[in-house]
């Protein structure tokens, strides 16, 4: 075997990959491990390089050799051989030993990771250490550097750096076996490759030292590169058993790339004196084939690379170029047609080079038959997509040519330039603006090179100007998609350039050939552009392109940069029909778009600095003219609307005399003689103004909109023919007057704001009277009109628009037209806003008004300008419009919108102007003022105040956002009243509100001050005072954002207002829906004490209150009670008001009603201190002071409001105020109101009564000294009086203190009937003897004797009044009173008698017709009656069955199914009951709960309801087993508790927990509605919202344990959602209850049975009963189930001696169906059953029907017989039998029953 292994995988990879098999193999094996162990993915075979060349060194004995290119033993490369494994091993630390064997691996992935790796050590590890890898690292380098990914390539240079940057100069001896690879990888395709190279190199040789490095290795780099040229393959480069072909490939052609690339950096890099040491070098190289061979290659890269070498080489050796001239001309010339982006810029340069180097290189190449065609079909295409690239190189191309090779001339330029134009036509070129523009610059620098180098000859002049240049101006013309293009910048650039030549030239000869080519230019434009003028259909676009032409070449300098963005836009609204819209256009937008352009465009006439050759002023000028009259000839004949376009465009270009001459021609005639004489004189000497009125006043009010603008135009250059202002005002004015049209004048005026210089020439125009009146006038018009005529008036829109300008439009921050004019246009708009409310909703929508909006929305948001006078009126009736509701100002919403928006504007610029001049603004005083007044005397609704809340926060941020305070001071101060307006206010409102508090002994009054009459009122409209506060509030609000400080207490007075006004809402009884609207708004709105409060000092607050609670009492004393009730103001902070308590007497109104609303906040000492303070003075009072403020009346009054809060505990002043009254009896008898007639009462009697009766309540409740006899019978026998007066005098109910008369007198009553009730037997005994006989014997029996007849009277007067209607305000204590009657008492009433016709009923007429008075009251609209009815019917319900139990045999067995109905009262009045609940609860899926509003209608409908199935269910629980099997099959037939069920699921909670505390929960049994009982209290309305909640629940308590067996038919049949709903509710909540409460009542349940023991077990819920009979004994266990009353009880034996299995089996189901389908609890289950099985045992039958002697449901015995057999039945079982077979004949012996 031969010591050198065969080159392998590449230049400078290891040799070892192609060794003999067996070596192979066992390299494969020590690294691998084995055969089967897993690859790193993507190696197809085994890792050879980790010990493998040290195993097959030691297997040969000899060093294998890591070589590059060497091909023969003795050339080892450029690599060093690595002297065996082991040395590395000794030499390198063990961490980069371990990277550097990584780095030989296949895997991609494991290369990247080792590559980074060992550029992170380089920079960690000390420079010994990376040093020691220094040997080994070249070899690494050379084979990574060139590795397929480039990924890896990019880290190996980013590595590189970093080993460079630790060990430095120490690279130096291995820099020769890098270098070469090094500039390779410096050339890399992949960019950041490259980029990492360059930076490792810049980091090893600063620029200076870069040329050394580079000559140090040059030879060596030479070689490397040559050889990769020249020798390498792609199999020589990659391991073709190991790599892809396509790999290989690729890989190949990057080594190719990157050599010719770097190669061409080395001679870059070289200084010329050592180029000629490697001239040798380069001789080899470019003697080769090959490297030719490259200038071919299919791949792009590699040509590119080919021709910068070349070149490179061009330029850097030039001779050994000119040596291979026979290689290189052909090579670069033939392919100039080479098309691909990549290789073009490369090969023009090159064609260049070698041209210029190579002189005689069109001797080696045919340049006719070869070059010239492929030149000429890549020009005839366009440069194929590349001519940005290509064309720039034409010119230097062409320059570069011979003329031998040109020959013949003419026809070769001819050639050349038609092939150029040609290329433009392709659509890849007319595609892209930039190719079209390299075409046409290197069309044009051609043809100036040729005319230049050409000039003189008049055939080659002739052919470029005649067959060249203008053929393709005209080219252009014709194709509009050409014109985008430079082609006119450069045209005039070619002429500008030909007439300097001829101005500076001296050469006369050369002179005169230039000027013979511009006469002949000219003349032949000329033609091209009047025969494109001429043609009648000319196309716009080309016509615009002939006037963009001449356009650029009068105005050579400029470029025209500007004009062509102008035109771009002229052409884009011709290219689209100009539509309405466009027209309709707001001048503002217009000024936005044109303005700019107007800047930036010079000013059209024409300085000397805009200096114009001689030589093209004539022809220009004559052109201008022919145009001109061929145009007009056009526009006059055909009305041609593109030649009038062109003519506006020409003449706004050159606008002469000479040019409007020819257009007036010979119709140069006087103008009207009606004009003016200085406009005739004008028209005489200016040709311009001539033609203004000869014709262009005529076309302008013929015209079209669209050509409006165009003629527009023209006027403007017509204007700037005249000398001075002067003359251009008079004949604006004279044509204003009567000739223009107001869309004429529109456009004028545009145009004026859209460009500079033309509003320059109209300023004085606009400015001047003539116009400014026409617009007064127009505004005048169009304002005043009605409807119809302004729908019928076309150009309405544009006269709009005219207006909107006019007063919006601002330059240099002044107006249009004159200011005077603004104000009298302004006036006009506001009359026109004024008329809306006297026109219809219809009308407004139809009418002038949403313009109006838009002209002074544009006025006010147009910057600058400030308010005048009528702008601010105009405001402040958008303000009044905006601040009313529709109602009033019959407005649509869309204008309401505009109407807003321009307000707003409006009051932005009001701001900024009054913060600038400090003025005051009128507008701001006189909406103030206008507010106060709308607030104070205006009738707002609701809506109507939201609206101007509303309209007012607007307004008023909007002044906040300006920053000056005074404004906003100032305005607070005009809208608030005056301390006597506000007194007004308050008097004016309803009195209505006093009525609770009286009732309700808050406050004590003894004067009437009602008005009698309720329905005084207004129902919707606000009272002025809840108007004016709520405003006031809301500015408040909105100041508080600028921390504004208000003077003289204003904040505190606001504050103060609104307090009363809420309190005023919140004391009014049963408030009418838009008073609850109008506190829901005030809350939505944040206008909240609380929101307020932060503002106001309460210390000030406080002091305003007491002052007026002390001054005027009532409402000012309850805003004090509220406030410490609400916890806004502590009692502390109320102290200092009150300390000194003698202030507050003698007594006054409000000193009575501060201390009564303080009573309940004082301390108890405080309390003893008011109320001690009048009592020396009780005996000796005359009858006048028992009835006085400072007598009795108010000491009392402050008495029983410190006795309310229970804090007067001694009890011989009240013992001794009891005995003073008993005196006062005694002395003034008349003043006690005992059984007479109250309207001859005076109110200060009535005053004083009320307050006894209140203090002989609370005496009773909280006094328990024992009194005497004569006492008591003091306190029952005027109670008894009183309360005959409240019945004898029940008309004078609607006199306030007449029912509070009556309120206080029932509630003695009930005060009085409570205590006897709660007594105790101890309490008895501290009473007198006969006192309790007494009460029940008279005085209980006269109450509920006057009470019962009253309560149904005084319901029979009012059907439908609410509970807390202040009417039905003695229904309360009433009702309470009537609970506590007895039954004796309610079965002995004196009502009169009422029955029902066809009323089926076995109770006697007294109880018939109790039952028919009380139950409607059931249904009643008021919940005292309902629960009032709900007691008294209740005691009733246990008398009332056994009256069907005495008539029970009428229901025998002779009906098949036999019902018996419930109290038919109760039952009609359950079917009303139950339709008014399928309204409310109907449509409500069963399962979701139903929140029941409190005190609503429907509130008393359920509650009715749920209270009247108490009632059934008390009546079935009082009812005998037989008695309630009847009631249920009536129940199961009307379905009705199907029905209360499905409600019940809709009524109870999800969480029925009671109101629970925290000690509460911690219990462990909760408490639930089912655990606990409903107090149905009438009083107490705190838990109103969980009454019927509770109710619901206790009713299905009631029926689960009462009708157990028809609960569980009904669950068992209801569908399975409601199944679930039903079984999960009962058994979390209702059956634990139900199951203890059942076996409780076993286990005490006092029932004895003979011969039966019944035991219960509470823990298992079991229930054992053993029966024993003789020598038989039965046990039997019953178990409650989980759901228990819902599942099924089951019954299991226990003992069982003396008894059959079939007789016990059947006895075991008897009891189980008895327990089941029976609707009673267990003890009557087992009684049923017992009383079965002794009948059994007495020898009675079995009904062999069921196989029990006594029936299941109506508990009869078998009574039937059949004649045959003898067999007896039940009859209720043969029904079913004869109806369920269809046959009538006997189940046993089949023989037909009789």
């Amino acid at each position: 075997m031969s010591p050198l292994p065969a080159r392998g995988t590449g230049s400078c990879g290891p040799a070892v990959s192609s060794s003999s098999p067996q070596t192979e193999s066992a390299a494969a094996t020590a690294t691998m491990g084995g055969k089967n162990k897993q690859r790193t993915k993507g190696n197809l075979r085994p890792s050879n390089s980790g010990r493998a060349a040290e195993l097959l060194a030691k297997e040969q004995g000899t060093v294998p050799g890591f070589i590059g290119f060497g091909t023969s033993h003795s050339d080892l490369g450029y690599v060093p051989a690595i002297q065996g494994a082991e040395d590395i091993d000794s030499l390198v630390d063990s961490d980069f030993r371990m990277v550097l064997r990584k780095l030989s691996k296949k895997d991609v992935t494991t290369k990247l990771k080792a590559m980074q790796e060992f550029g992170t050590m380089c920079t960690e590890r000390d420079t010994e250490a990376v040093k020691g890898v220094l040997p080994y690292w070249p070899r690494i380098f050379c084979k990574i550097s060139l590795d397929h990914d480039r990924r890896v390539r990019e880290a190996t240079q980013q590595a590189f750096e970093k080993l460079i940057l630790k060990v430095k100069k120490h690279l130096a001896p291995y820099l020769k076996s890098v270098m070469g690879y090094w500039l390779m990888a410096q050339c890399d395709t992949y960019p950041p490759a490259a980029t990492a190279a360059k930076d490792a190199f810049e980091a090893a040789f600063p620029p200076s030292k870069q040329p050394e490095a580079i000559v140090f290795c040059k030879e060596e780099i030479t070689s490397v590169l040559q050889d990769h040229l020249l020798k390498e393959t792609p199999d020589t480069l990659s391991d073709p058993q190991t790599v892809p072909e396509e790999e290989r490939e690729a890989k190949f052609h990057r080594v190719v790339t990157c050599s010719l690339l770097a190669l061409k950096k080395l001679l870059c890099f070289l200084p010329n004196n050592e180029l000629d040491s490697l001239e040798e070098k380069f001789k080899s190289l470019l003697s080769q084939n090959k490297f030719w061979k490259y200038g071919k290659h299919n791949v792009p890269q590699i040509r590119s690379a080919y021709f910068e070498l070349v070149s490179a080489l061009c330029q850097h050796v030039p001779q050994v170029m000119k040596e291979e001239a026979s290689k290189v001309s052909p090579s670069v010339l033939l392919s100039i047609d080479d098309s691909d982006p990549m290789v073009c810029p490369a090969l023009w340069e090159a064609v260049l080079y070698t041209l210029t180097t190579i002189e005689d290189c069109w001797l080696h190449v045919n340049a006719k038959k070869s070059v010239f065609p492929k030149l000429t079909a890549v020009i005839r295409e366009g440069g194929r997509g590349l001519a940005a690239i290509i064309y720039p190189y034409l010119l230097p191309f062409i320059s570069k040519l011979p003329q031998s090779i040109t020959e013949p001339k003419l026809e070769f330029f001819k050639n050349f330039l038609t092939s150029l134009i040609t290329g433009l036509s392709t659509e890849r070129t007319k595609a892209s603006f930039s190719e079209c523009s390299a075409i046409i610059s290197a069309f044009f620098e051609c043809l100036r090179f040729i005319m230049q180098q050409n000039l003189g000859e008049e055939e080659m002049e002739q052919m470029l100007v005649n067959e060249q240049l203008i053929p393709f101006v005209d080219t252009v013309l014709k194709d509009p998609g050409m014109q985008r293009g430079p082609l006119f910048n450069h045209l005039a650039d070619t002429i500008s350039s030909w007439e300097a030549k001829a101005d500076v030239e001296k050469d006369t000869e050369t002179v005169y050939n230039l000027e013979n080519v511009l006469l002949n230019f000219w003349g032949r434009l000329s033609e091209i552009c009047v025969e494109k003028i001429s043609e009648p259909e000319a196309d716009v676009r080309t016509v615009l392109g002939v006037s963009t032409l001449v356009g650029v070449l009068q105005k050579p300098k400029s470029m025209l940069k500007s004009n062509r963005k102008k035109n771009g836009r002229v052409r884009f609204a011709n290219e689209e029909p100009r539509g309405k819209k466009e027209i309709e256009k707001c001048a503002s937008s217009e000024e936005g778009s044109e303005g700019s352009e107007g800047a930036t465009e010079s000013p059209v006439t024409h300085t000397s600095s805009d200096f114009v050759s001689p030589l093209r002023k004539k022809p220009l000028e004559d052109l201008v003219c022919k145009l001109a009259e061929v145009s007009i000839s056009f526009v006059n004949e055909r009305k041609s609307e593109q030649h009038l376009q062109f003519l506006a465009t020409l003449l706004d270009s050159f606008s002469s005399g000479q040019a409007f001459k020819v257009l007036l021609g010979d119709e140069q005639k006087d103008i009207v003689k009606a004009r003016p004489l200085k406009i005739g004189k004008l028209a005489q000497e200016n040709s311009a103004v001539q033609f203004l009125y000869h014709k262009l006043v005529g076309w302008l009010n013929e015209s079209q909109k669209k050509d409006g603008a165009f003629l527009v135009d023209i006027l403007y250059s017509a204007l700037r023919c005249c000398e001075s202002d002067v003359e251009r005002k008079d004949v604006l004015d004279d044509l204003t007057k009567e000739d223009l049209k107001w869309s004429s004048l529109l456009q004028v005026i545009e145009k004026a704001c859209s460009s500079s210089d033309k509003y320059a020439l109209v300023t004085p125009w606009l400015k001047g009277s003539i116009l400014g009146e026409k617009l007064v006038t127009l505004a005048d018009c169009i304002c005043g009109q009605d409807p119809e005529s302004t729908s019928s008036e076309p150009h309405s829109s544009e006269q709009w628009t005219l207006l909107r300008l006019a007063l919006s439009q601002h330059v240099k921050n002044d107006y249009l037209i004159g200011e005077v004019y603004v104000g009298r246009i302004i006036v006009k708009l506001h009359e026109t806003l004024s008329k809306t409310k006297e026109l219809s909703e219809a009308e407004n929508s139809d009418s002038s008004m949403s313009f109006v909006c838009d002209v002074a929305h544009s006025y006010f948001s147009s910057a600058g300008g400030l308010l005048m006078p009528a702008s601010e009126d105009l405001l402040l009736t958008l303000f009044q419009l905006c601040a009313q509701s529709k109602e009033r100002t019959h407005l649509p919403d869309f204008l309401i919108c505009k109407l807003k928006s321009t307000l707003l504007s409006g009051t932005k610029l009001l701001v900024h102007q009054t913060a600038s001049t400090h003025g005051q603004s009128a507008f701001l005083h006189l909406s103030a003022l206008w507010l106060k007044d709308q607030v104070q005397s205006s009738a707002l609704d609701n809506t109507s105040l939201q609206v101007l809340l509303s309209a007012v926060d607007d307004l008023l941020n909007t002044l906040v956002e300006s920053g000056d305070t005074s404004l906003l001071e100032v305005y607070i101060g005009s809208v608030m009243p005056s301390d006597s307006e506000w007194e007004k206010m308050r008097r004016s409102l309803p009195i209505e509100w006093l009525y609770r508090p009286l009732l309700e002994g808050r406050l004590s009054l003894n004067y009437e001050c009602f008005k009698t009459d309720f329905k005084e009122q207004d129902t919707q409209t606000l009272p002025s005072h809840l108007c004016t506060s709520s405003l006031l509030s809301k500015i408040i609000l909105i100041a508080q954002k600028k921390k504004i400080v208000l003077e003289n207490n204003t904040l505190e007075k606001i504050i103060a207002e609104l307090l009363y006004s809420l309190q005023w809402c919140e004391e009014l009884d049963n408030p009418p829906p838009f008073l609850i609207g109008f506190c829901v708004m005030l809350q939505k709105m944040d206008i909240t004490y609380g929101n307020l409060s932060v503002l106001g000092n309460t210390c000030s607050l406080l002091e305003l209150l007491f002052n007026r609670s002390r001054k005027n009492g009532t409402l000012w004393s309850l805003i004090i009670a509220k406030l410490i009730l609400s916890r806004s103001i502590s009692s502390d902070e109320v102290k200092p008001y009150y300390k000194r308590i003698e202030s507050f007497f003698p007594l006054t109104e409000g000193n009575l009603h501060t201390i009564q609303s303080l009573c309940p906040f004082l301390s108890k000492e405080e309390q003893k201190e008011f109320s001690t303070q009048g009592i020396p003075a009780f005996l000796g009072w005359t009858k006048e002071d028992l009835c006085s403020i400072n007598g009795a009346f108010g000491h009392l009054a402050i008495f029983n409001s410190c006795l309310q809060t229970r804090s007067v505990d001694d009890k011989q002043l009240l013992h001794g105020i009891l005995k003073i009254i008993i005196s006062w009896k005694k002395q003034h008898e008349d003043i006690f109101l005992f059984s007479c007639n109250l309207s001859e009462a005076s109110p200060e009697v009535l005053g004083v009564n009320v307050e006894i009766m209140r203090f002989l309540s609370l005496f009773l409740k909280y006094c328990s000294c024992p009194l005497a006899e004569s006492e008591w019978d003091f306190i029952m026998c005027s109670m008894l009086a009183w309360l005959e007066t409240t019945s004898e005098n029940q008309a004078l109910y609607s006199v306030p203190l007449v029912q509070l008369f009556a309120c206080v007198s029932f509630d003695l009553a009930c005060d009085l009937s409570a205590f006897f009730d709660s007594m105790t037997p101890d309490a008895i005994g501290n009473l007198p003897v006969n006192l309790i006989s007494e009460w029940k014997e008279f005085f209980s029996k006269g109450i509920h004797s006057l009470l019962l007849p009253l309560l149904v009277t005084a319901i029979g007067e009012n059907k439908d009044l609410s509970e807390t209607s202040f009417q039905n305000a003695v229904l309360k204590p009433m009702c309470e009173t009537l609970t506590y009657i007895s039954t004796e008492q309610l079965l002995s009433h004196k009502l009169p008698l009422r029955l029902v016709a066809g009323q089926k009923t076995n109770l006697p007429e007294h109880l018939q017709t109790l039952l028919n008075t009380l139950t409607p009251l059931l249904l009643f609209r008021a919940r005292p009656v309902q629960i009032a009815a709900y007691h008294m019917l209740y005691k009733l319900m246990p008398e009332l069955p056994q009256y069907d139990h005495d008539n029970l045999k009428s229901y025998g067995d002779e009906e098949e199914e036999p019902a018996l109905s419930p109290p038919a009262a109760l039952m009609s009045l359950l079917s009303t009951q139950e339709d008014l609940l399928e309204n409310v609860l109907g449509c409500v899926p069963v399962g979701q709960i139903v929140t029941i509003k409190p005190l609503s209608e429907d509130f008393c409908y359920v509650l009715g309801y749920l209270l009247t199935w108490k009632l059934i269910l008390t009546f079935f629980k009082a009812a005998s087993s037989q008695l309630r099997a009847l009631y249920s099959m009536h129940l199961r037939k009307t379905k009705s508790l199907n029905k209360l069920l499905y409600h019940l699921f809709r009524l109870m909670p999800e969480n029925p927990t009671y109101g629970e505390t925290a000690i509460e929960v911690s219990n462990k049994d909760p408490r639930t509605f089912f655990t606990e009982e409903l107090q149905l209290s009438i009083r107490e309305t705190a838990t109103l919202p969980y009454h019927i909640p509770h109710l619901a629940c206790s009713v299905y308590h009631m029926t689960l344990k009462d009708l157990p067996a028809m609960v569980r038919l009904w669950w068992n049949s209801s569908e399975k959602r409601v199944f679930n709903i039903v079984d999960r509710f009962t058994s979390k909540y209702v059956s634990n209850v139900l199951s203890f409460q059942e076996i409780s009542s076993v286990q005490t349940s006092t029932q004895l049975f003979n011969g039966m023991t019944v035991k219960a077990r509470a823990t298992t819920r079991e229930v054992m009963a053993t029966y024993t009979i003789e020598d038989i004994v039965i046990e039997l266990i019953i178990q409650l189930p989980s759901n228990y009353p819902l599942g099924s009880i089951t019954v299991e034996s226990g003992k069982r001696i003396g008894v059959a299995v079939q007789q016990w089996r059947n006895w075991m189901l008897q009891l189980s169906t008895y327990l089941t389908h029976q609707n009673g609890s267990i003890m009557e289950g087992l009684a049923l059953w017992k009383n079965n099985v002794d009948k059994r045992f007495e020898g009675v039958e079995d009904c062999m029907i069921c196989f029990s002697v006594i029936h299941g449901f109506n508990y009869s015995l078998p009574k039937k017989a059949c004649r045959t057999c003898k067999k007896k039945f039940h009859s209720a079982c043969l029904y079913k039998w004869f109806t369920s077979s269809n046959k009538s004949t006997c189940p046993l012996c089949r023989e037909t029953f009789f």
